[in-house]
């Protein structure tokens, strides 16, 4: 008798235990069961931690709930402008109905991936192509949008979309390449054209400040001077000095009259000191006469 209660003590311990293993489910921190009783979809999500089903009756069915990273495959597509291009790019979303995503949708990874691919050559289509290669934060925040509103039913929350890479063909590299060296040529004559407005007006200032003060002119000849002078390897043309024409300009009548007695007088003195020529030959061509210095008086 007490080898049957003992044998019968063994065996329910051991149905109770097949059982406890068989009921027994551990849900991680980042996951969530959802229990389904004969098909049935219980409305009490399990939280993480030991939880217990029933079994042959329960089916637990654990979703992540980290935010998962996907990247969206390349697609080919025509802008507005009539341009072909092959734009990639990356979507985060995360679970946060774990029933919704499990009941809603058959395969809400697989959803998403599609969504965001149609998505994608929808952008594609109605985008120009600056603006996919300048204006990008528009463009992803329109992105998500489209994406995001299917994907509320499905218990899917989008988090972010960001476009990757955007691939041009050839031909528009190097038309794109030609287009910017135009415009920084353009620039540049721009620049250089505003230059040569700007330091034609300063010459025009220091011209009248050169008229007002003439020495300044002097002084501006000899600082030109003394800068191409530190040049190696340089000849220097001296030009006659200005301010030695001005002043005989400013010379009056009478002193040039005087001058020019005094010259004729020392002429003459030269004359009568010089031997005759003994040959009758005319005088040297190289002395002025008299009578020319006369003459000019």
């Amino acid at each position: 008798m007490v080898e049957e209660l003992v044998a019968a003590g063994v065996a329910v311990f051991c149905a109770g235990a097949v059982y406890g293993m068989a009921a027994a489910r551990v849900v991680k921190q980042y996951e969530r069961g959802v229990v389904f009783r004969l098909g049935r979809l219980r409305s009490a999500v399990r939280g993480p931690g030991f939880t217990m089903i029933v079994p042959f009756v329960d089916r637990i069915r654990k979703v992540n709930m980290q935010i998962v990273t996907m990247p969206v495959p390349a697609q080919d597509g025509i802008t507005r402008d009539n341009v072909t291009v092959r734009v990639d790019a990356v979507i985060y979303f995360k679970v946060v109905d774990a029933a919704e995503a499990v009941v809603q949708v058959e395969d809400y990874r697989f959803a998403v991936s599609q969504m965001a691919q149609t998505s994608l050559r929808s952008i594609i289509g109605k985008s120009d192509l600056d603006d996919l290669l300048s204006n990008r934060e528009k463009l992803n925040q329109g992105l998500e949008l489209m994406i995001d509103s299917p994907a509320i039913g499905w218990g899917v929350q989008i988090d972010r979309v960001e476009i990757k890479d955007v691939s041009l063909p050839e031909t528009m590299k190097r038309s794109m390449a030609r287009q910017a060296e135009a415009d920084r040529e353009r620039r540049a004559r721009v620049i250089n054209a505003d230059a040569e407005l700007q330091a034609s007006r300063k010459l025009a200032e220091a011209a009248q400040q050169m008229e007002a003060t003439p020495a300044a002119l002097q002084l501006r000849l000899l600082q030109t001077v003394v800068a191409v002078a530190a040049e190696k390897n340089s000849t220097l043309v001296l030009p006659f000095p200005v301010e030695l024409l001005r002043f005989l300009e400013r010379a009056t009548p009478g002193d040039a009259a005087h001058a020019a007695k005094a010259a004729v007088q020392q002429l003459t003195e030269l004359d009568k000191e010089a031997p005759a020529a003994d040959d009758g030959s005319a005088p040297r061509a190289d002395r002025p006469s008299t009578a020319a210095i006369t003459g000019q008086d």
